[in-house]
C-alpha cells in the first residue's frame, strides 16, 4: 500500500473523522482548559482581604498567593514542548487539567497558610502547561490567513477571564465564602478533561522521547522563588538586609546560569535562538509589559477600591464587569484586523490606548464615581484586545513549524515572567511610594501648617457642636466610645483620626504612582514593537 490510513487519534485522522468542524472543537476545548487557569489567576485577588483575615496573613505573604501562582505558572510554561513532544497533546492537556483540579479542591478545602499557599504553586505549575498547550493546538488547526482570527479567540480567554473574574469572585466571597473562588474553576475544568478525550490528539512522535533538561529547570525554579521571595520580603526586612540581599545575589547568579546553559546544552528548555529574531525579540519585550499589564493592574485595582474607597468585594469585581463585557465584542475584531493589518500596528495602537487608560487610572482618588472607573478600565482591555492577537500571530509567523511549540512556550514564559514580577514590583512599589507620602504628609501636619490647624479647630468644634459629642452624637470617623470626653481626649481622637485621614490620602497617592509607572511602561514598549516588521530568516 502507498497510501496509510493516518494513526488513530492524530491530527490528521481526527481532522478526517470530524470535518470542518473539527477546528472549532478543539478550540472550544484547548480554551476550557485556558479560561480555567486565567481565570484562577485573578479571580483570589479580590478575596484576599477576606483570606488575610481569615488565616491572620499580612500583604507580604497574601502577596505569595498571586505572586506563588504566576511564578509557578512561568516556570513550568517551557516544559510545555518538552511534554507534548513526549506524551502527546491530549494527555499533557489531560494529566495538567487532573493536577488542576485536584489543586483547585485543595484550595478551597486549606485548613492554613502554607496549604494554601501550596495549592495555589500547584494550580499555577498546571497552568503554566495548559496554556502555551491551547495556543499551539489553535494555531496549527487554523490555515495561515485565518490564524490571526484563531489567535483572536484564544485571546478572548487571556484577557476575558480576568474582566470577569474578580466580578464573579467578589460574588461568591460575598454572598458565600471566599473558599468557594477555588470551586468555581471546577466545572470548566471537568468540561475540558472530558473534551480532550475526543478532540485532543494524540503523540505524533513515534520515535524515543528526547531527554529532559533537568539542570535548567532547576536553574529557573531557584531563579523565580529567590527572586520572587527577595521582592515579596524586602519591605518587612528591609531591602539592604542580608537575607534580601541573599535573595538577589542567588537570583542573579541563578538567572546567569540558566543562560549560560540553556546556550551550551544540546536540548535546551528554552532555545535562545529564538531571540535573534527581530520579530520575536520585540514581541517578547512587548509580552513582558504586556503581562506585568494586565497582571499588575488586575492586582491592584480590586484592593484599592476595596481599602481606600471601601467597595465591597462584589462592587470591586462589578467595576471591571463592563471591560468584560466589551471585550467579547472588541477581541473577534481584533483578530479579524490582525488578518488584515501589519502586526506592530495593531499593537502600538494597543500600547497606546492601555497607557492612556493607566494614566487616567493615575488620576484617581477616593470620590472617583464607579463608572468613569469602568470606563476607564474598560479602554485599557480594548487596548489589550488588540496588542493580544497581534503580538502571538505576529511572533509564531516568522517561526518554522518544528519551533512553534518552543516559541509558544517562550512566548507564554515572558509574558508570565512580566506579571510575575511586574505584579511584585507594583505592590511592592505602591505600598513604598504610599509609606514616602505618609512620612511626608506627617511632617508637614505642625502649628505653620494653616490647613491643619484649620481642620483640627473644625474637628473639635463638631466634638462640642450641638449633635456632637455633648449631646450624645458621634463626630463621623469616631466611635460611641468618645461620648463624654473631657477636652484632652477629644484632641487626642481629633488628632487619630487626622493621621487616619492623612495615611488613607498617602495610601492612594502610592497606588496612583503605581498606575502612572504601568503607563510609562506600555509607552516605552512601543519601539520593541515596531522590530516585528522586520522578517529576517528563521534560526533553527
Amino acid at each position: 500500500m502507498t497510501d496509510q490510513a493516518p494513526a488513530p487519534g492524530s491530527l490528521p485522522a481526527l481532522m478526517k473523522r470530524w470535518g470542518p468542524n473539527y477546528r472549532w472543537y478543539v478550540t472550544i476545548t484547548a480554551m476550557m482548559g485556558t479560561i480555567s487557569t486565567v481565570l484562577s489567576s485573578t479571580i483570589v485577588n479580590v478575596a484576599l482581604p477576606d483570606i488575610m483575615g481569615t488565616f491572620g496573613m499580612g500583604q507580604d505573604k497574601a502577596q505569595l498567593i498571586s505572586t506563588g501562582f504566576l511564578a509557578a505558572m512561568t516556570g513550568t510554561m517551557l516544559i510545555n514542548a518538552w511534554l507534548v513532544d513526549s506524551f502527546g497533546q491530549r494527555a499533557t492537556f489531560s494529566g495538567t487539567i487532573a493536577v488542576f483540579i485536584v489543586a483547585s479542591a485543595m484550595g478551597g478545602l486549606a485548613p492554613s497558610e502554607p496549604i494554601l499557599i501550596l495549592a495555589r504553586v500547584l494550580q499555577g505549575g498546571a497552568a503554566g502547561v495548559l496554556q502555551p498547550l491551547a495556543m499551539v493546538t489553535i494555531f496549527q488547526v487554523f490555515p495561515p490567513e485565518r490564524r490571526g482570527s484563531a489567535m483572536g479567540i484564544y485571546g478572548i480567554g487571556v484577557v476575558l477571564a480576568p474582566a470577569l473574574g474578580p466580578t464573579i469572585g467578589g460574588l461568591m466571597v460575598d454572598n458565600f465564602n471566599w473558599r468557594f473562588v477555588f470551586f468555581l474553576v471546577l466545572p470548566t475544568c471537568v468540561a475540558g478533561l472530558f473534551l480532550s478525550a475526543l478532540f485532543m490528539p494524540r503523540r505524533a512522535a513515534s520515535g524515543p522521547r528526547k531527554p529532559f533538561d533537568w539542570i535548567g529547570f532547576a536553574l529557573l525554579s531557584v531563579f523565580l522563588v529567590v527572586l520572587l521571595n527577595g521582592l515579596s520580603n524586602g519591605q518587612r526586612h528591609g531591602w539592604r538586609s542580608h537575607m534580601v540581599l541573599l535573595n538577589f545575589t542567588l537570583a542573579a547568579v541563578s538567572g546567569l546560569a540558566f543562560v549560560a546553559w540553556e546556550t551550551w546544552t544540546a536540548a535546551p528548555m528554552l532555545n535562545l535562538a529564538l531571540f535573534r529574531l527581530p520579530s520575536f525579540s520585540g514581541a517578547s519585550i512587548v509580552a513582558i509589559v504586556f503581562g506585568a499589564g494586565i497582571f499588575g493592574s488586575t492586582y491592584l485595582v480590586p484592593i484599592f477600591v476595596q481599602t481606600i474607597q471601601g467597595y465591597t468585594a462584589t462592587r470591586s469585581g462589578l467595576v471591571l464587569m463592563p471591560a468584560g463585557l466589551i471585550l467579547t465584542i472588541a477581541f473577534p475584531i481584533a483578530g479579524r484586523l490582525t488578518d488584515k493589518l501589519p502586526a506592530d500596528v495593531m499593537i502600538t495602537a494597543g500600547l497606546l490606548l492601555f497607557a492612556w487608560s493607566s494614566l487616567l487610572m493615575a488620576g484617581l482618588d477616593t470620590n472617583t464615581p464607579f463608572w468613569s472607573l469602568a470606563v476607564w478600565i474598560a479602554l485599557g482591555r480594548v487596548g489589550l484586545s488588540l496588542i493580544m492577537p497581534s503580538l502571538n500571530a505576529g511572533a509564531l509567523r516568522a517561526l518554522p513549524p518544528q519551533l512553534l511549540g518552543q516559541g509558544s512556550g517562550a512566548l507564554n514564559f515572558v509574558r508570565q515572567l512580566g506579571g510575575a514580577i511586574g505584579t511584585n514590583l507594583l505592590a511592592v512599589m505602591s505600598e513604598r511610594r504610599g509609606q514616602l507620602y505618609a512620612h511626608a504628609f506627617a511632617a508637614s501636619q505642625d502649628t505653620a501648617n494653616p490647613a491643619t490647624v484649620d481642620l483640627l479647630r473644625q474637628l473639635l468644634s463638631y466634638l462640642l457642636a450641638e449633635g456632637g459629642v455633648a449631646e450624645g452624637g458621634v463626630a463621623p470617623g469616631f466611635g460611641a466610645e468618645s461620648i463624654g470626653l473631657a477636652e484632652g481626649q477629644r484632641l487626642g481622637y481629633a488628632l487619630d483620626y487626622l493621621g487616619r485621614m492623612l495615611a488613607a490620602q498617602a495610601a492612594m497617592m502610592g497606588y496612583r504612582d503605581g498606575f502612572l509607572l504601568v503607563a510609562i511602561a506600555f509607552v516605552v514598549a512601543i519601539p520593541p514593537a515596531w522590530l516585528m516588521r522586520l522578517r529576517p530568516r528563521p534560526a533553527g
